[in-house]
């Protein structure tokens, strides 16, 4: 691959932090196997953790690069539709600072959504080295797509496919500062001694590392471009780690992120206003995206029935195989106004989709 921004194996600094042989190994043979040579250094791995801005003084009108992840699934392109649909209509209302789109297909391929939506194609990771665990490819995916594309916009939003945008959004970020949507199950100080493998005394307490995730993260590209291998690093390390793995699950990888992010003393903005998830949230009033992770299920009183499927639904686990039909029925009277806002999103989308129920085929 030409236009390489970094070159040479792992950074020494990286791994004396890091200090295990497994890592050592994981990232040789992804390396080996893949072609790709990443530098992991940083200029500053003892910077300092510096006080957070006053979140009163933000700084407004720059630009941010939309990017997400994506499979060439059924399921992954689906949710590319609507979630690049609801980007296009909000990128040039008043409030939003969206710049570019960039779906990173780490498929290793070209499908048939390319002409749609502005994709750049990135490598999968070695066949088995996921183990079944198909979010490891994110990091990876960006890696690869920081070191290969031109990106014009000096922040990035690292999105996911199940994200839609229902209000403009500007740049939360603060210079240096990224901003992220604090989730309530990233708990580094609950797994202190399992953090403590990754993240060593000598960085600072378990509790410098944000609750978050990558996504959805604005940061500035210089500065993901630092962590981003750090990120693949760890997580592949945590995966490979039979007592971490059980214990972060299918969390695994955000605590991979969050985890780099300390190790290169990056400190995120938490903004809960960020996002909001249905169906525990019941308002969209100023937030800005809705993440439809968690299935939907009342019954015909307007009652959640979560854990039981209700007699109206909306899960996005409903269709694995193909996109949900056009006109999905609104939910009944009394179900919260952020799963009426989500289904009429959905159901706007997709009647204003071409060829909607069609093109999932590779």
């Amino acid at each position: 691959m030409s236009g390489r921004k970094n070159t040479g194996s792992a950074s020494p600094v990286l791994l004396v932090l890091l200090g295990f042989g497994s890592f050592f190994a994981t990232y040789n043979l992804l390396t080996l196997v893949m072609h790709k040579k990443v530098t992991t250094s940083t200029e500053k791995w003892n910077d300092p953790i510096i006080s957070r801005p006053d979140k009163t003084k933000f700084e407004t009108g720059a630009k941010f690069h939309v990017a997400l992840t994506a499979t060439d699934a059924p399921y992954s392109k689906w949710q590319c539709r609507i979630m690049y649909y609801w980007y296009k209509k909000m990128k040039d209302l008043s409030g939003s600072d969206m710049g570019g789109f960039t779906r990173v297909l780490h498929s290793g391929k070209p499908d048939n959504l390319m002409d749609e939506i502005p994709t750049v194609i990135v490598d999968p990771l070695p066949e088995g080295l996921d183990r079944g665990y198909i979010v490891l490819n994110r990091p990876w995916a960006f890696v690869q797509w920081l070191e290969k594309a031109t990106i014009e916009e000096e922040y990035i939003l690292m999105a996911e496919p199940d994200h839609v945008f229902v209000n403009p959004l500007p740049n939360l970020a603060h210079g240096d500062h990224p901003a992220a949507f604090p989730f309530f199950y990233i708990k580094p100080t609950d797994h202190e001694k399992i953090v403590r493998k990754y993240f060593p005394e000598e960085k600072g307490p378990v509790a410098n590392i944000d609750p978050i995730g990558n996504s959805p993260v604005i940061i500035k590209k210089s500065t993901l471009e630092k962590i981003a291998p750090t990120w693949m690093n760890v997580s592949l390390q945590m995966k490979d780690d039979p007592e971490t793995d059980k214990a972060f699950g299918w969390v695994l990888e955000m605590y991979g992120y969050a985890v780099a992010s300390a190790l290169h003393g990056v400190r995120h903005i938490l903004r809960k206003d960020f996002m909001l998830q249905p169906p525990w949230d019941l308002e969209v009033g100023n937030k800005f995206i809705i993440h439809y992770t968690y299935g939907c299920d009342y019954n015909m009183k307007g009652e959640l029935t979560y854990g039981k499927i209700g007699e109206w639904r909306f899960d996005k686990r409903s269709h694995l195989r193909g996109p949900p039909p056009k006109n999905i029925s609104l939910p009944p009277p009394g179900v919260p106004e952020s799963v009426v806002r989500l289904v009429k999103a959905v159901n706007e989308a997709t009647a204003n989709i071409p060829n909607w129920e069609t093109e999932y085929s590779s």
